[in-house]
């Protein structure tokens, strides 16, 4: 299965070296007959596409980043502060996770509009700066962290930022990881919000800009497939860095 699931991604890969005629033609091979570069040049002349590539990496690590700060921060208050609403409001937060993200596209671009956050980054990144699925995953693993050991760093006189930064982030390396995988996937291959926020062709994303390649009467394969090809790194090298951490924090939830 793993095996049938991946063929297509080889054929795209092994494709991004052909030329159209051959991409497109009946009862070819597997292998091209004809292997070229002019897919990866062209794209960059075609569409500037280290630019998009840069835009698209720029919002991907600037989301992951904040979503990863701001739901340790907020999992560690409902986690290990005790105050009247709590429950209530994490409750509310876990409510989020449960309403289609179709839902809030036209009550969140008119108050882009309002803002006069149109064709900015801003548009981007301030919308994704909290995650209740982030906020919850947070929570869940904090609170498994021993009261005694923050108890300890109190009376050593130690902070609640201080604890936060030094004990809670170095704790949660797992749950980091895993957050950094999924949201930085999230963000990277996002197209409805920047199709919609974004007109400017400097700023726009990459996930965007790969329709380009669609015409109105083709399709360049040969360069939407070297293009699709690129945009798949960033994601292959961000699973490999944390990947140690991903698997031991699956494994921790799979036992008491």
């Amino acid at each position: 299965m793993a095996v049938i699931t991946i063929i297509p991604f080889i054929w795209m890969l092994i494709s991004s070296f052909a030329p159209n005629s051959e991409i497109v033609k009946i009862g070819g091979s597997f292998w091209p007959g004809q292997f070229t570069l002019d897919n990866y040049v062209g794209i960059q002349e075609k569409f500037n596409f280290m630019r998009m590539f840069g835009n698209s990496l720029f919002i991907a690590i600037a989301t992951t980043l904040i979503i990863i700060y701001t739901s340790a921060l907020l999992g560690f208050v409902f986690a290990k502060f005790k105050f009247r609403g709590n429950t209530f409001l994490f409750t509310i937060v876990l409510s989020t996770m449960m309403i289609p993200w179709a839902v809030t596209i036209i009550p969140k671009y008119d108050m882009m509009m309002d803002f006069g956050w149109l064709d900015t980054y801003t548009s981007l990144i301030v919308p994704s700066m909290v995650s209740g699925f982030g906020i919850f995953l947070f929570r869940q693993s904090i609170s498994q962290i021993s009261d005694e050991m923050l108890e300890a760093a109190r009376v050593d006189g130690a902070s609640d930022w201080f604890i936060f930064h030094r004990i809670i982030l170095p704790m949660s390396r797992n749950t980091i990881s895993s957050l950094a995988i999924f949201q930085f996937l999230w963000s990277w291959e996002d197209f409805l919000w920047p199709f919609l926020m974004i007109n400017d062709q400097s700023k726009q994303l990459l996930s965007v800009g790969l329709r380009i390649f669609n015409g109105q009467y083709g399709t360049d394969y040969g360069g939407l497939f070297a293009a699709t090809s690129l945009s798949i790194i960033p994601v292959i090298i961000v699973y490999l860095i944390f990947q140690k951490q991903f698997i031991a924090g699956v494994q921790s939830g799979s036992g008491k």
